[in-house]
């Protein structure tokens, strides 16, 4: 791990793990989008992907299990 001459030190002189902890949150807090939004919340467009997909998946799986009953009683 590389040295950090800005973290605090303790009273024997070792080095502070939280040092690099904050030089990781400052870092990260450098590439967080500038908007009012927190970087938590997702977009409504981004939800609505998987939702279409599991509905599209039910509707294929009830035609093809419809097909087989009808094959299979026919």
């Amino acid at each position: 791990m590389a040295h950090n001459p800005h973290a605090p030190q303790g009273p024997e002189g070792n080095h502070d793990p939280a040092g690099s902890t904050q030089m990781f949150r400052a870092f990260v807090d450098e590439g967080a989008p500038q908007g009012g939004r927190p970087a938590a919340a997702p977009a409504p467009a981004a939800s609505a992907g998987p939702r279409v997909g599991l509905i599209v998946g039910v509707v294929a799986v009830i035609v093809i299990l419809a097909a087989v009953a009808w094959l299979a009683l026919g």
